[in-house]
């Protein structure tokens, strides 16, 4: 999926969910688009999770306890009815266990570098922390302006981050 078309088709459920939660939209898409490859993994695109949330935990409103596997003895992935269940679901997820990384998300440096450092990513999977800060901050620069390309007269999108240092 192009990039413009990611943020353009994700970007109202984005809004939607900061809203609900208190989080800046634009940290939600980056994530979003970190977790899914802008749109081309097979967990978004055929079981509606965007932010590649495990199913462990109890079911909740948007979560109904539905999971899968994508390769014999992998991680348990869930699986979302609809797109906005996963957002609201990750938005709900971050103000409960990281609310220090959901309370900075209006600075998506200081976001990075909490949710970077946290228990939310797992170096057991491989990842590089600072490699994953820097790739949030830089996405949020990237969506940041596409979002003002895409929506240059304001309509509907939902607000921009205030400091992308």
């Amino acid at each position: 999926m192009e990039i413009s078309v990611f943020i353009r088709e994700y970007a109202p459920l984005a809004g939607e969910a900061g809203r609900a939660f208190r989080i800046d939209p634009v940290v939600i898409l980056a994530q979003a688009a970190i977790e899914t490859g802008w749109g081309k993994s097979t967990l978004c695109r055929e079981y509606h999770n965007f932010f590649g949330i495990t199913a462990y935990g109890l079911p909740n409103v948007w979560w109904t306890g539905r999971w899968t596997e994508l390769s014999p003895r992998s991680l348990r992935f869930r699986i979302y009815p609809d797109d906005k269940c996963s957002f609201m679901d990750y938005c709900r997820l971050l103000r409960s266990a990281y609310p220090r990384a959901a309370d900075m998300s209006a600075n998506p440096t200081a976001f990075a570098k909490e949710i970077a450092y946290s228990p939310y990513i797992s170096e057991v999977n491989g990842d590089n922390r600072e490699a994953y800060r820097k790739l949030i901050v830089q996405l949020c620069r990237k969506i940041s302006s596409q979002l003002s390309i895409v929506n240059p007269k304001g309509g509907q999108m939902p607000p921009l981050s205030s400091t992308v240092n």
